[in-house]
C-alpha cells in the first residue's frame, strides 16, 4: 500500500469510531501529517478524548494520556531524576514522564497553572526536555493534543498567547446533527454489548494491524514535495498580513482586531495547506487548500477588541472577513 493509501485507511478506522465528526478526524490527519500539536476545544461530551484515543489507537505508536489538574507539578508531565543506591554506588537516573510518547493527550489544560503549561513549550517547539541540565529527546514521530472545555472558567487557567501560538491548529468541535447523533447512539450500545459478552459466547474478533509510523514518514516526505506557486506564498502571507494592518481593508476589521498573527501563523498556512492538498490527491495547492484550513490556523492567532467581543464577534467571524476581502494576486 503507498503511504496516500494508509492515511486514508487510517482516516477510515478513525471513523468507524467517530460519527459525526468528518471535520474533526480530517484536522488530526492534518497535524499528525505535518508535524504539528493541535489544540482541541469543544464542549463536554463531543468526542475530543475519543477521536484522540481513536487516532493513536489505530496508528503503531506510544500513547500517553495526562490530566491536567491545580495540584500537578512540572516533574509530572516532563520527568525526572531519581536517586538510586545500588551495590556499586549511588546514582541519579532520569526516569521519563508521559510526555516521552509518540502522541500525548494533555487533557484539559486550562486547568493546571502556568508553570505545567510551560513545561509542554520546550518538548511542542523544540521537541526536547532539559532536565537538571541536561537534554533528552523526544521520539521522531511527537504530537501534543491538548483539549479544553471553553465554558468552564472557574478553576481555570487561561493559556497565554505565547503558548497558544505555538499550536499548529486550534480545531473547535461542535455538536454532530441529530441524524447523526441518532448513529452515535447505536454504536455506543453496540459496544457496550460486545464489552458485556461473556468470551464463550462472542467470537474473538481479529483487530486488524496498526497503520506503521513509516506510512506517515513516507507522507510528510511526500507532503515537502507538494508545489506551492508564488502566487499561493503570496497569498498566504496577504491573508495574515492583513491581520496586522486592518485598517487597510475596511471599517470592520480595525474594530475588531486589536493584535494581527504572528510569522507562525503564515507557516502554519503553508503547511496545513499543502497537507490538506495530499490528502485530497493533488501535488499542488490551490486556494480552496488555504481557505479550507485558515479558521483552525488563524482563530488562535488573533487577539480581538473589548468592541468585537462586545458585539459577539467571533474569531471565525473575523477570519471569514479577511478571506472575503483579501485577493488572490
Amino acid at each position: 500500500m503507498t503511504a496516500h493509501e494508509q492515511v486514508e485507511a487510517l482516516r477510515e478506522r478513525m471513523g468507524e469510531s467517530i460519527i459525526g465528526q468528518r471535520d474533526v478526524i480530517e484536522r488530526l490527519l492534518i497535524g499528525l501529517l505535518a508535524n504539528g500539536n493541535l489544540l482541541v476545544e469543544g464542549l463536554p461530551g463531543l468526542a475530543k478524548t475519543r477521536a484522540i484515543k481513536a487516532l493513536a489507537k489505530n496508528l503503531e505508536c506510544d500513547f500517553s494520556r495526562v490530566q491536567f489538574t491545580p495540584d500537578l507539578l512540572p516533574s509530572d508531565v516532563t520527568g525526572t531524576e531519581v536517586y538510586y543506591q545500588g551495590a556499586e554506588g549511588s546514582e541519579f537516573r532520569f526516569e521519563p514522564g508521559p510526555i516521552f510518547a509518540n502522541i500525548v493527550l494533555a487533557d484539559e489544560i486550562n486547568r493546571a497553572p502556568a508553570k505545567v503549561q510551560a513545561a509542554l513549550l520546550e518538548a511542542m517547539e523544540e521537541r526536547q526536555v532539559t532536565v537538571a541540565g541536561k537534554t533528552h529527546r523526544m521520539p521522531p514521530l511527537f504530537m501534543v493534543m491538548a483539549t479544553q472545555n471553553p465554558i468552564e472558567q472557574e478553576g481555570t487557567y487561561p493559556l497565554p498567547e505565547a503558548q497558544m501560538d505555538r499550536f499548529l491548529m486550534h480545531v473547535n468541535i461542535t455538536y454532530p446533527p441529530v441524524e447523526d447523533e441518532v448513529k452515535v447512539i447505536e454504536l455506543v450500545r453496540g459496544e457496550e454489548v460486545a464489552a458485556a459478552a461473556a468470551p464463550s459466547d462472542a467470537a474473538p474478533r481479529e483487530k486488524p494491524a496498526p497503520i506503521p509510523q513509516e506510512a506517515i514518514f513516507e507522507a510528510r516526505r511526500e507532503i515537502g514535495a507538494i508545489h506551492v506557486s508564488d502566487a499561493m506564498a503570496r497569498y498566504m502571507a496577504d491573508l495574515v498580513n492583513a491581520t496586522r494592518v486592518p485598517a487597510e481593508f475596511g471599517e470592520d476589521l480595525p474594530r475588531w482586531i486589536e493584535v494581527g498573527s504572528s510569522p507562525r501563523a503564515s507557516l502554519a498556512l503553508d503547511r496545513c495547506g499543502r497537507t490538506h492538498a495530499w490528502l485530497n490527491g493533488r501535488d499542488y495547492v490551490d486556494p480552496e487548500d488555504v481557505r479550507a484550513i485558515a479558521p483552525d490556523a488563524l482563530r488562535h492567532r488573533l487577539k480581538l477588541s473589548y468592541e468585537a467581543q462586545g458585539e459577539g464577534v467571533s474569531p471565525d467571524r473575523v477570519v471569514e472577513e479577511i478571506i472575503r476581502l483579501v485577493a488572490l494576486a
